[in-house]
């Protein structure tokens, strides 16, 4: 197979992953799984199985011991939150709510970027952000109707603490391997969930036998094999590519939620999704367009960016 088209093949597995993360909660949460617990296992799982195959493959783990503490603080702190807030959300509002509210995360990545990295906020990448945001409000209604705001804003602030995920782990952690920042990323969710667990009671390990499958296909299928299609893909086809592609997940949440829970979108929101993921795919190839043309940003940032995408 053209290495082209199988880099296509596994930026959309990897996007297929991430995208039925939402899905397999919602049957954990069927079983009597709580948030906690659900998160707790993903992650202890994903860091034993990443952990694992370091050890395996390269016979030591190397990572300089000045970056642990930020691998922490991206693991341990920024992104246990974001996943609290994600899986959070689709308690109260459909799982293709939730992942059309979150994926406003490029604009808030672009905006970032632009207090911190002061990269320029062109007229392409202004037209994205307004965008995205006339389409967040299609898919809201502008009274938002019987729509749960506790969800939106759990949603909302998923979308929001990611984007800080991905442009802290931009500047902070560039001499780390992507696969060595994942094992630490999700071996520190993983140990702070469990401090959390612990200290609220909220770890219950009584489930069913369909909530253990369901962490079970969230670690293997939504964590593992998704970081590493993704990472492959990577490699094959380039970061911006991989991003804009990766822009189908929605799509599949959206579909196996109408297929497995009957969750329907009215005309306006998915008009209004269809803008939001349109205005995404113009920040994400605006800003490749402009690091590639300004010779003071490094040309590996943008895969840099994408390196921490969607653990």
């Amino acid at each position: 197979m053209n290495h082209f088209y199988l880099g296509v093949l596994l930026v959309f597995l990897s996007a297929a992953g991430f995208g039925l993360i939402p899905i397999f909660a919602l049957y954990a949460y069927g079983g009597g799984a709580s948030v906690t617990t659900l998160l707790f296992g993903r992650f202890a799982l994903a860091a034993i199985f990443f952990l694992s195959y370091l050890l395996y493959k390269e016979r030591k783990i190397s990572v300089q011991r000045s970056q642990l503490k930020y691998l922490f603080l991206m693991g341990g702190v920024i992104y246990t939150l974001q996943s609290y807030l994600y899986l959070s959300s689709v308690k109260y509002i459909p799982a293709s709510l939730a992942v059309l509210v979150f994926y406003i995360y490029p604009v808030f990545v672009a905006v970032l970027s632009s207090f911190l990295d002061k990269e320029e906020l062109h007229k392409k990448i202004i037209f994205s952000i307004v965008l995205s945001l006339v389409g967040l409000t299609l898919v809201l209604g502008i009274s938002f109707g019987d729509i749960n705001l506790t969800g939106v804003m759990l949603a909302f602030g998923a979308g929001l603490v990611y984007s800080a995920y991905l442009v802290l782990g931009n500047r902070v952690v560039k001499e780390t391997s992507a696969m060595v920042t994942s094992a630490f990323v999700c071996l520190s969710a993983a140990t702070s969930i469990f401090v959390i667990g612990i200290s609220t009671g909220a770890l219950d390990f009584n489930l069913t036998r369909e909530a253990w499958l369901a962490i079970l296909g969230v670690a293997l299928c939504c964590t593992v094999l998704a970081i590493f299609t993704l990472f492959r893909g990577i490699e094959l086809i380039g970061s911006t590519k991989a991003s804009i592609l990766s822009m189908i997940e929605p799509l599949i949440t959206i579909g196996f939620s109408a297929a497995l829970f009957n969750e329907r979108l009215s005309l306006l929101q998915m008009m209004g999704g269809v803008a939001v993921l349109a205005g995404a795919v113009l920040v994400i190839s605006a800003r490749d367009r402009s690091e590639t043309t300004t010779k003071s940003v490094s040309p590996a940032k943008g895969a840099k960016i994408q390196k921490y995408k969607n653990f």
